[in-house]
């Protein structure tokens, strides 16, 4: 017989990472309720055109794509903000705005596997359309702060720039979107000697490349002070000079707001999606090298895709990589404390009292498995012990006659005869 394997790329959660997963996903939901978002659901599936529209090379070349069986272009979803717009554009155009959507998922890239990055992945996923004002951008970042402390993440550092700054440059330059990408996508990858090459190779003038060499370096937490240093470096380039305030007014409206968050301004940051036009941010955690997720302002995709002009903002959190550095961090899930509870039957003529007994238990919202291997009672004890269950109800033929059952607390080792009646108090604590 073949054995079969898992798919390179691909996982499977066991209970326990499962409850992890669904833990943060639960705080995801709670902050898009908080801050007004409407869940929405959109195919995993979609038109390769698309997909690749403004995705960016990087993305491009790793996107699972086929034909189906009718002969269309299809692939799977690499994010979430492609399918969100198409939404925007088509189903949603006439509905009044601000629209503030949240998604929760699967996506998928073929990248190597390594630690943090896999080929499917699970996302959360956060869209502001309709906006243009600096406050829709500090709402983002103030509310990818509030999921990390939700999730108990300590230590969090906001990597914050503004892709306008540099593509404005370029854009006077008359560098050509399609090699601009490219030096965003080299920067992106950090890899700011060939992006500058790059800058040089396309002819622009020498006050560009100069500006360019000093930007790249800019960066520090003093948002204030990094800020007039870019403002003055690109101060022959007025709509640069216009980012630079954009981002000033952001970032001080999210210092105004009172949440305390530690933010790293990068001039030289940029990120691998293409249809990003403004501040973009990725958070981090000091025990991990790659980012917590990331997003920023996008103001050109619906109108891409065929709808009105409408400027957006946007963030996707990576909830993998919060579940791995919450392993990091030794963080602990505050989940609402839920007793457990074994029903285990003395003889095979019990079980339907067994289950009448965990149907009023679980009623009563009480957790309840009932024994169904057919174990002896010590065997069945046994397992309810190992897997750290609270109670253990016993059906027994005695007690039955009596209205009764046996209630035993599995973690103090103590047993009483407890009326069928009084038994969803006994668990609760209320007798």
């Amino acid at each position: 017989m073949p054995v079969f394997r898992r798919v390179r790329g691909m996982r499977d959660f066991l209970p326990e990472e499962a409850q992890i997963m669904k833990y943060v996903e639960g705080k995801a939901r709670r902050v898009a309720q908080l801050y007004g978002y409407g869940e929405i659901i959109t195919p995993v599936l979609e038109s390769y055109e698309l997909l690749a529209a403004k995705a960016g090379e990087e993305v491009r070349s790793r996107m699972y794509a086929f034909k189906d069986l009718g002969g269309r272009r299809v692939a799977l979803r690499p994010e979430f903000t492609a399918s969100v717009a198409r939404l925007v554009a088509t189903t949603l155009r006439n509905e009044p705005k601000p629209l503030r959507m949240f998604s929760v998922g699967s996506l998928y890239r073929y990248d190597e596997p390594q630690q943090g990055r896999f080929r499917e992945f699970w996302q959360s996923n956060y869209e502001l359309m309709g906006s243009s004002k600096p406050e829709a951008d500090a709402e983002i970042i103030m509310l990818t702060n509030n999921l990390m402390k939700a999730a108990g993440l300590k230590n969090c550092v906001f990597r914050v720039g503004h892709v306008g700054v540099l593509r404005r440059i370029l854009s006077q330059e008359k560098v050509e979107d399609k090699v601009q990408n490219r030096i965003m996508q080299l920067m992106d990858k950090k890899e700011y000697d060939d992006a500058l090459e790059l800058v040089e190779a396309t002819g622009v003038s020498e006050k560009c490349l100069m500006a360019l060499q000093k930007l790249v370096k800019v960066k520090g937490n003093k948002f204030s002070e990094v800020l007039n240093e870019m403002e003055e470096l690109v101060e022959d380039y007025e709509s640069a000079v216009d980012a630079v305030r954009n981002l000033r007014e952001v970032l001080e409206l999210v210092s105004e707001s009172g949440e305390r968050i530690d933010m790293m301004v990068e001039a030289g940051f940029a990120r691998g999606l293409e249809y990003y036009t403004g501040m973009i941010f990725e958070p981090y955690v000091p025990e991990m090298n790659i980012a917590l997720g990331g997003g920023g302002r996008y103001d050109k995709l619906i109108e891409l895709f065929g709808g009105e002009p409408t400027p957006a903002v946007g963030v996707a959190h990576g909830i993998d990589r919060i579940m791995l550095a919450m392993q990091k961090q030794k963080a602990t899930l505050k989940t609402k404390e839920e007793k457990t509870v074994a029903v285990i039957p003395i003889k095979e003529k019990l079980k339907g009292e067994a289950l009448k007994i965990s149907r009023m238990l679980r009623d009563a919202d009480i957790l309840v498995e009932v024994e169904v291997m057919g174990r002896k009672v010590a065997k069945a004890l046994e397992d309810a012990d190992r897997r750290k269950i609270d109670y253990a109800i016993i059906v027994g033929e005695r007690e039955m006659r009596e209205g009764a059952v046996v209630v035993r607390n599995l973690g103090e080792r103590e047993q009483k005869t407890v009326k069928i009646e009084r038994i969803v108090g006994q668990i609760k604590g209320q007798n």
